[in-house]
């Protein structure tokens, strides 16, 4: 009896483990796992995308009815927070996932199980997010969740525009202009956004430890420091970023909780707390969280531009010390998001000088990527293109950041459509193209199939364009004094042709996504012919087949410069000094 229990015990644990999607939930392979994130997070880009086409049609008109302010609320919050902790974060990290051990020549992450226990966290928080949507609860108190907003109590209106509560939204206070009256009823949508950030945030503290761990010990014999590959050096930086700031949203998400749920005020005024707390641990979290993001990116574009322009990286060790130096500047420039909450002057210049100062060394690095491509053998492959516009997209954004760091400027421009347009330039319009370009270089690696050229030319220049008309005109539309977070506006303030193109370019965009969409079903259904190194690139993920093996290498390969691949394959024009020798 005792054998034929075991014996039929032995064979459901056979079947289960031939069973492909027992596989992959149970996996440890950072490969599998980061194509994990990676298909996951784009399923949240869609819905984040879909929101934003939502607001932005109903912005194209002014007087527009086709949603009410509480639902544009809740749309807005979804959209902000979906879109940078349920796509831009775990989408480079999957990113980073398939590719930082084969590029460090290491078999696989540092801790395998807690790398899994990583992603299912993320997958738990966003979950929460998208539950707390399907059943009405979405929350609505903006992606930043300034307290007071945050509070358990009801959010109330008058028809004569007087707020019963101090917990009426913009949205409210319009509503409420326009005749209507009504409340916002106590929900549990703000404890569905707070339990979701803190899966979300945990998830990202154990991910950057064992990015850390990874990438200073699990190296190649040969790969020293100053011969690792700039994107897992970006991402060693992004990761003591996530160590060090997300532990400060996880605190401010607690004491929330307690506020709501335990009797405590840490953010209620009326009580002897503090709103402005919330601020700032919120932004000590927020503005290196906007680096988490990027530096990512920049990582991308420092792999695909030396490829492309057929020489190596101009001036290794300046952007490996500027993204150094953009990483601790970081934590230094928080309340510049805060200028005019009443900072004391002292402070307010402080933070004005540190964010001007993080002008410096990201100017290196655009110096340093125009300088790689000066003089080079210049191929203007989809992937090269895609990194191109995003150096263009974030100078623009760049440079409307500076302009933020003017206090007085700042000061007439803080909650308006302008500080919207640096945001997404430097993000949706600048990082979103910079992942496609790694996308498009990386996806032979992953699938061993390579994307159609001509659709991601298209593609590419449908992006372009429709970023441009998309953002541009909410500068504009910031200088002339158009709120953000307001769901409708009144015909005569002159915002109506700005906001149209506006909503023109984003459906541009969702073109854009549509043609990508098409083009990686098409060759996801190709055969599988793309050879180990189709770019004849610098970096070791593109000396084993496409797509690896489960231990990623046979033998992993001598690595004697910061380009082992190239030399190997070019023995007599390499280089066999370290990279910043």
């Amino acid at each position: 009896m005792i054998e034929s229990v075991a014996e039929h015990a032995h064979e459901l644990g056979a079947a289960l483990h031939s069973d492909p999607i027992y596989r992959w939930v149970t996996t440890t392979d950072h490969k599998r796992i980061g194509l994990m994130y990676m298909y996951t997070a784009f399923i949240f880009f869609l819905l984040g995308g879909i929101e934003a086409l939502i607001m932005r049609t109903q912005l194209a008109v002014p007087n527009n009815k086709l949603i009410s302010a509480g639902l544009y609320s809740e749309v807005f919050t979804m959209h902000g927070t979906i879109m940078i902790f349920a796509f831009m974060m775990p989408v480079f990290v999957g990113l980073a996932n398939y590719l930082v051990p084969l590029m460090i020549g290491a078999r696989d992450m540092a801790f395998p199980r807690l790398n899994a226990a990583s992603f299912w966290l993320f997958v738990a928080g966003a979950l929460v997010l998208a539950m707390s949507l399907l059943i009405g609860v979405a929350p609505d108190a903006g992606w930043f969740g300034y307290a007071p907003l945050t509070e358990a109590a009801p959010r109330c209106f008058s028809a004569v525009g007087t707020v019963t509560t101090q917990l009426s939204t913009y949205n409210a206070a319009i509503a409420a202009a326009q005749g209507q009256e009504g409340c916002f009823a106590a929900t549990p949508n703000i404890d569905f956004w707070v339990v979701a950030l803190t899966f979300l945030s945990i998830s990202s503290i154990l991910t950057g430890l064992n990015f850390i761990v990874t990438t200073l010990f699990t190296r190649a014999r040969g790969m020293s420091i100053s011969r690792m590959p700039l994107f897992p050096w970006m991402m060693l930086i992004t990761a003591f970023l996530m160590l060090f700031a997300l532990p400060s949203l996880t605190a401010a998400s607690f004491l929330l909780f307690f506020d709501r749920h335990l009797g405590t005020h840490f953010y209620q005024a009326t009580a002897g707390g503090d709103p402005l707390l919330w601020q700032h641990l919120f932004w000590f979290f927020g503005h290196p969280e906007v680096y988490i993001l990027i530096l990512p990116a920049f990582g991308v574009i420092e792999e695909v531009l030396p490829v492309f322009s057929g020489k190596p990286i101009f001036g290794y060790a300046a952007i490996t010390w500027a993204a150094v130096a953009i990483g601790l500047l970081s934590f230094m420039v928080w309340a510049h998001h805060m200028f005019v909450v009443g900072l004391p002057p002292i402070a307010q210049m402080f933070f004005a000088a540190t964010s001007t100062l993080i002008a410096i060394p990201t100017g290196v690095k655009i110096f340093n990527w125009i300088a790689t491509m000066w003089g080079g053998r210049v191929r203007f492959t989809t992937a090269m293109l895609f990194a191109i516009g995003f150096i263009v997209q974030f100078m623009v954004g760049g440079l409307s950041g500076v302009s933020l760091s003017v206090v007085p400027f700042d000061y007439q421009v803080t909650d308006t459509y302008y500080l919207v347009a640096h945001l997404h330039y430097v993000l949706p319009a600048g990082a979103l193209m910079a992942l496609f370009a790694g996308l498009y270089y990386w996806f032979p690696k992953m699938s061993g199939r390579m994307l159609d050229e001509r659709l991601g030319a298209l593609q590419f220049w449908v992006f372009i364009v429709g970023t441009n008309l998309t953002f541009f005109p909410m500068h504009l539309l910031g200088l002339f004094g158009m709120p953000r977070r307001i769901y409708t506006y009144a015909a005569h303030l002159g915002w109506d042709g700005l906001n149209l193109t506006s909503s023109i370019g984003a459906y541009l965009l969702a073109v854009g996504v549509l043609i990508f969409i098409a083009n990686w079903f098409i060759t996801v259904h190709k055969p599988a012919n793309a050879p180990a190194d189709p770019w004849d690139a610098f970096t070791l993920e593109w000396a084993t087949t496409s797509p690896p093996p489960p231990d990623d290498f046979e033998t992993i390969p001598p690595v004697r410069s910061a380009r082992p691949v190239w030399d190997a394959k070019h023995p007599d024009k390499a280089d066999f000094r370290s990279a910043s020798g």
